[in-house]
């Protein structure tokens, strides 16, 4: 009887066969009980969330770390992701050994701090366990839920980032009045400029070269204007301006990138950086030519109307990390840590200024700290560590000192001017390399540290994971 029977199973799957039909076999599994469709979808809910958090602003390690981290709670333990600044790749092995993989092209980026703190909150609780379909909800939800503040009010941050470095630099009430009407005419003109669609590159030109035509009318103007208003020094009003140009730059993120392993998109963001920086070079550089050929005269004052004392130069500093934490919408939690940050930066290079050091020591020393503390214990208060080291330093970003290299290299000095154009590049690296530094130093401190991104992290060490 068994064999009859067996025989009749093969006579119908013969005869279904013939007629072209055959009876659907189950779906292999992959691993965690997952079926492949089920793979499929959770790792294009990671590849869609990983390309949130890099459009976000967050370092491909901290990408690479949250997506294994993610996947692994969904039940996928063999999950590799490669990341190269346009695109982020997810996959997988079945047990068949055939890939399933999901692909994102990263389009979009922009400085959003609390979309960035709400990303790491999901990726969280994805690790957790939350299921793949929450996942996928909640950020659907994320991406196009309305931002903290209004555009106007992150403009206003913007110009009060420019206010508040006019007075750390040591400007008067005038000054700081002249950088906030200069960045508000730059705001205004950057956000024209945006919707249209103009390339990055060309509008820092058109920023720097704004900035820099209110400097040669401002020294031009400055013989009729009244009494009461006192020294008004164009180049510290420039100097503002230019910072708020540079603080957008993802001198960290580059810096974190290459320290960790992702030579690739390290590459990519300091080509970014340095192209940027360059369009602010030629900006600058193109109006003070013109302003030369017109005969106005370039003896520029890079002295500052008075000293500034240290207090009012931590209260600066705090100004500052708090009005650029307000450009980029952070929530209340990440603006308050940001004004501790940027005091602690502003008061920690201060007082190492005042022990002897230089300012590349001092601002590399400032970052240090702020690196330690920002990621060691900022998660405390569910605020990616990144989001508060770069309103931190945001106050000791090299503005003046670029526009005064420029300015020395137009005029003839350009000995001079390399040499102050090499001090303003060694700031900045040792702002970028001193906060990932103290970002790894804190490690221990970190709750979320775990075997993943130990191994993520091993990458620095090449080594194989």
């Amino acid at each position: 009887m068994p064999a009859l029977r067996t025989v009749r199973h093969l006579r119908t799957r013969l005869a279904d066969l013939i007629a072209g039909e055959s009876l659907p076999d189950p779906e292999p599994l992959v691993e965690g009980g997952l079926t492949r469709s089920e793979a499929l979808e959770v790792l294009d809910a990671m590849a869609r969330m990983a390309e949130a958090l890099l459009s976000a602003g967050a370092s491909a390690a901290d990408v690479t770390a949250l997506t294994l981290r993610a996947a692994d709670g969904a039940g996928l333990q063999h999950t590799q992701v490669d990341i190269t600044f346009t695109a982020v790749i997810v996959s997988t092995a079945g047990d068949d050994r055939h890939p399933l993989t999901a692909v994102r092209v990263v389009k979009v980026r922009a400085n959003d701090y609390s979309r960035l703190s709400a990303l790491y909150d999901l990726a969280h609780a994805a690790a957790d366990g939350l299921a793949p379909d929450e996942v996928d909800t909640r950020l659907k939800r994320l991406l196009t839920q309305r931002r903290p503040y209004r555009p106007w009010m992150s403009g206003a941050g913007a110009i009060g980032l420019a206010v508040s470095v006019a007075v750390l630099l040591g400007g008067s009430w005038a000054v700081a009045v002249g950088a906030g009407l200069v960045t508000t005419v730059l705001q205004l003109v950057l956000a024209a400029l945006n919707q249209r669609g103009l390339p990055a590159f060309f509008q820092q030109v058109a920023g720097a070269g704004i900035a820099t035509g209110f400097a040669l009318a401002l020294l031009e103007w400055q013989p009729y204007l009244p009494d009461w208003i006192g020294e008004l020094p164009p180049s510290l009003v420039v100097g503002s301006g230019i910072v708020v140009l540079l603080a957008g730059l993802s001198l960290v993120g580059s810096a974190e990138d290459a320290i960790s392993g992702f030579y690739v998109t390290a590459g990519a963001r300091a080509f970014e950086t340095v192209l940027l920086t360059t369009g602010l070079v030629l900006g600058i550089a193109g109006v003070l030519d013109l302003g030369q050929r017109a005969g106005i005269s370039l003896s520029l004052s890079f002295s500052a109307a008075t000293s500034t004392p240290y207090l009012v130069q931590v209260l600066a500093g705090t100004c500052a990390a708090v009005t650029w934490a307000v450009s980029g919408y952070a929530d209340g939690r990440a603006v308050g840590l940001a004004a501790l940050a940027g005091a602690t930066a502003t008061g920690v290079s201060g007082a190492c200024v005042l022990l002897g050091m230089g300012p590349v020591a001092a601002a590399g020393v400032a970052a240090l700290l702020v690196g330690f503390l920002a990621e060691g214990t900022a998660w405390r208060w569910n605020v990616p560590g990144l989001v508060v080291s770069i309103c931190g330093i945001v106050p000791l970003l090299p503005g003046l000192a670029i526009y005064r290299a420029i300015f020395a290299i137009v005029g003839g000095g350009t000995s001079a001017g390399l040499a102050q154009l090499v001090t303003a590049l060694g700031t900045a690296l040792a702002l970028a390399a001193g906060v990932t530094l103290g970002e790894f130093c804190s490690q221990p401190l970190r709750r979320e540290f775990d075997r993943i991104e130990r191994r993520v992290r091993r990458r620095s060490l090449n080594r194989q994971f």
